[in-house]
């Protein structure tokens, strides 16, 4: 679709060619400075702001990865397939197909974040797909080694820690002790923070996307990033470590607070007493994400393509830091530290900030990015673009709904997909939690009590809890009626063919 001139009041403004869409995994809304951290954490995206659409109250539509992104891409409600299914369907209309089938060329780099894989469909729509993983971490299937003398190690463990916490009094001496033993074990003269990072750091995949983008830029495209630099384990690049006011931290110090930070033995007021360095750990990501983000505005400004393209910048969900006791984010609880992420979208011809401060799932963003370049919104999508408020400077009032499985920390074991919903609504300020795994539910008022810290007793907002109630029952209610079986079938599919593969293979080895 070639770019069209098109008339708002007396503007005229040429409809943009491009869309870059970058996504930082774990990025809370409350940790970028455009929405008011005092941290430096993103001095490119503030000012990137300051021209820019923002959105104060952007809500995931899951959490984790695998429940938010089916509904960032494929503008669905997560559990609308069926619990079981994890991913985009093989036949699935979503942001990249739609911009395929007008032309853009399409490219993807994704920092090796196993629930956004080919396994998992993500590649659809794209003519690039680059997910940086090993071709034995991309399946569905988890991927074990047998080591005998390992096993042994972990047998007589267990054994010795089951007769120790047995006997109150030296629980703690020996769960201090596994731990100091461990790190010991564990520590490696020379390693540096590269060595110790999971995932390939935001300036590996801008490098591949900037190369991308030297073939591709003179035609319409769209290119999308997924970074994973805040993500746990915390291990930054010492150049941000440093530029957050980090100069003495080591590498050992670093994997000391990582390796404390993952202990299940302690409680949140032990855990406390690393929590502030943690979050710094935390930050410093965020701050090489940003200066990655940069790097990749320059490109397009460096091509004559930035006054082109739509540039779009969100987080799939956030981080849990004890808040409410919690650590990194597990499907366990939908606080807004894991639901509310930042959203901002630059759009050429719009030079001044705006901001929107209703309620907005992510749900919408497909829809509304596609209004944004002119595209139509294909039936399929369950979001509503919010594009003709925003520029009308109207307010929109509807509900906005997370959902996830309870407690499925590892959808990559079939069994462990079944389990209770757990869900939020979201209208105005009021918020309300169902978990249907232990029947609690919560009301708040986030404009009281954004902390969330008490909820509404029983009697008090009889109103909105009822509406709001009413909202959860028609979603529950209409989800297996507006069920697409086919591509439920087509997923649940792909996912056994995937599981027998890896059965096979595992089998031939």
């Amino acid at each position: 679709m070639e770019p069209a001139d098109r008339r708002y009041g007396s503007l005229v403004r040429a409809t943009p060619r491009s869309l870059v869409l970058v996504t930082v995994d774990c990025l809370r809304a409350d940790h970028v400075g455009f929405l008011g951290y005092s941290g430096e954490t993103t001095p490119f995206l503030d000012s990137l702001a300051e021209e820019s659409f923002v959105f104060h109250s952007a809500i995931a539509s899951g959490v984790p990865t695998y429940y938010s992104l089916p509904a960032l891409f494929a503008s669905r409600h997560p559990l609308a397939l069926g619990r079981d299914v994890i991913g985009i369907a093989p036949d699935e209309n979503t942001l990249a197909t739609e911009l395929k089938g007008c032309g853009r060329e399409t490219a993807a780099f994704v920092a090796a974040n196993p629930y956004i894989s080919r396994a998992c469909g993500y590649d659809r729509g794209f003519d690039t797909f680059c997910d940086f993983l090993k071709p034995d971490t991309a399946g569905l299937a988890p991927h074990l080694e047998h080591d005998p003398s390992a096993a042994l190690r972990t047998r007589t463990n267990q054994l010795l820690s089951k007769l120790c916490h047995s006997v109150p009094v030296l629980r703690q001496a020996y769960d201090e002790i596994y731990f100091q033993y461990c790190q010991r074990r564990t520590n490696s003269p020379g390693e540096s923070l590269d060595d110790l990072r999971r995932f390939p750091s935001a300036d590996v995949v801008v490098d591949r996307a900037i190369a991308w983008l030297d073939e591709h830029s003179s035609q319409p495209f769209f290119l999308w990033l997924h970074l994973m630099d805040p993500h746990a384990p915390y291990y930054p690049q010492l150049r941000a470590v440093q530029q957050i006011g980090l100069h003495n931290l080591d590498t050992a110090q670093a994997k000391r607070l990582n390796a404390y930070w993952y202990r299940s033995d302690l409680g949140p007021d032990r855990l406390q007493k690393k929590q502030k360095a943690i979050v710094a750990l935390y930050d410093a990501g965020i701050r090489w994400a940003d200066l990655q983000i940069k790097r990749l505005a320059q490109k397009l400004q460096s091509l004559n393509v930035w006054n082109q393209c739509v540039v779009a910048l969100t987080s799939d969900h956030g981080e849990e830091f004890l808040e409410h006791g919690g650590r990194f984010h597990s499907p366990n609880s939908l606080y807004e530290e894991l639901v509310h992420v930042p959203l901002l979208f630059r759009v050429p011809g719009y030079s001044a900030r705006r901001d929107a401060r209703m309620p907005i799932g992510l749900i919408d963003l497909a829809p509304t990015l596609l209004s944004v370049l002119e595209i139509s919104v294909p039936a399929s999508f369950t979001g509503r673009s919010s594009w003709r408020q925003l520029i009308n400077g109207q307010s929109w009032d509807r509900p906005v709904i997370t959902e996830c499985v309870h407690g499925c920390n590892n959808p990559l074991y079939p069994d462990r997909r079944l389990g209770a919903r757990l869900m939020s609504v979201r209208q105005r300020n009021f918020k309300l939690v169902i978990n249907f795994a232990s029947g609690m539910e919560e009301l708040f008022d986030l404009r009281s009590d954004p902390n969330e810290r008490n909820p509404l007793p029983f009697g008090t907002a009889v109103e909105q809890r009822r509406s709001l109630l009413e909202c959860a029952r028609q979603h529950i209610a209409q989800a297996p009626q507006c069920r697409d079986t086919d591509l439920r079938f087509g997923a649940r599919v792909r996912d056994l063919r995937i599981r027998w593969e890896r059965s096979t293979a595992s089998k031939v080895n």
